[in-house]
């Protein structure tokens, strides 16, 4: 029994150390890039597994001390990973309060999961929040028909029903002066570029939803990678107040994230102040942020918060921003190595863009 105990140890340590050393791999493949997801569950299990030695091994040998120490650097590496998106990270933007009088830029994505049909929680959830900007993902023409009860109330809107489960839908109450519908990397997967007019400046937003690396959907993050940085390399460009957001498909520790934010300067709201997960609804155990906001130094956080389940697998994410002065304190710097890896991975899922 005790052998039978010692073999699923060393069975599940070793895993577990594995999948702490795939991600740091630089390869593309979903195989990879699936196993940047799960830090924080990664770094529990490795916690389990260290208190677990203790009284798995009654004397311990050189090969059991050494898994032992192997599982100890394994998990400070891994909370090195998600401090920062924990309460005892360095925010990256502060947090206020708004003038007396002074409207928010108030945003709510949802992903709604094109087969959801609960249509009347997320207009519920309209209704009750009242935000300044909405934007929903996976919608088909159903879900537009059925959100005009509430989308009504929005002059502003940009609707691109799909049926291929990369619908984009956006609405506003503050003018859009101008706008794009683009198909960056590929012919199938929209995104959108709204010149939104608040607090007397014009404030550039960036809708995306780029394909996910898992085999049903894109064997490589490639296209996903590309995609992220050359919107950052266009928010970086528009020099000006600018908000990117969405389901990025990717989690805020990931390499290409951390790329995306040296090379657009754009600064990471939830950092300092929580994971904010938003993926999957359905498992407490699976969790980890998917939804992003990203925005330049030029605004000022109100408040964020994941907000109630609407029968999607991915819970809405709201943000409330203000305008002040730029502050670049906090923008992250980027090598020269850097600039070259960002430049040669949006060539490469332009690349693959083009031959798909």
């Amino acid at each position: 029994m005790e052998n039978i105990q010692n073999c699923l140890y060393w069975i599940t340590s070793v895993l577990a150390i594995l999948s702490m050393l795939i991600p740091v791999i630089r390869h593309n493949y979903w195989v990879f890039r699936v196993f940047d997801y799960p830090r924080f569950q990664k770094f529990i299990i490795l916690l389990i597994l260290i208190v677990a030695w203790f009284f798995t091994f009654e004397k311990p040998n050189i090969y059991e001390y050494i898994i032992l120490t192997a599982e100890v650097i394994s998990a400070g590496y891994l909370f090195y990973i998600i401090l920062p998106y924990t309460d005892f990270g360095k925010t990256m933007i502060d947090k206020i309060q708004p003038n007396p009088g002074e409207k928010v830029l108030d945003i709510l994505v949802c992903n709604v999961y094109q087969h959801n049909r609960n249509y009347q929680k997320l207009i519920d959830l309209v209704k009750e929040e009242n935000p300044s900007v909405l934007f929903f993902l996976e919608t088909d023409e159903e879900w537009q028909n059925a959100l005009k009860t509430v989308t009504k109330n929005y002059e502003y809107k940009i609707e691109v029903p799909l049926a291929n489960t990369y619908g984009l839908l956006f609405y506003s109450h503050f003018p859009v002066k101008n706008y794009e519908v683009n198909y960056l990397i590929d012919d199938d997967i929209p995104s959108i570029v709204a010149d939104l007019e608040y607090n007397n400046q014009t404030v550039r937003l960036f809708g995306i939803h780029p394909t996910p690396p898992v085999p049903q959907e894109n064997p490589e993050s490639t296209e996903r990678d590309a995609e992220i940085l050359l919107v950052g390399e266009k928010a970086e460009k528009f020099g000006k107040p600018a908000i990117v957001f969405g389901d990025l498909n990717d989690v805020a520790w990931s390499r290409t994230t951390k790329l995306f934010l040296k090379s657009s300067g754009m600064l990471d709201p939830r950092r300092g102040r929580g994971m904010f997960n938003t993926f999957h609804a359905k498992y407490w155990f699976l969790r980890w942020p998917l939804d992003h906001f990203f925005v330049s130094p030029h605004f000022r956080l109100v408040d964020m918060k994941v907000m109630k389940s609407v029968d999607s697998d991915h819970f809405p994410i709201w943000i409330s921003l203000v305008i002040r002065n730029e502050d670049t304190k906090n923008q992250l710097e980027i090598s020269e190595e850097e600039e070259a890896e960002v430049d040669e991975k949006i060539e490469e899922g332009i690349e693959k863009g083009d031959a798909n």
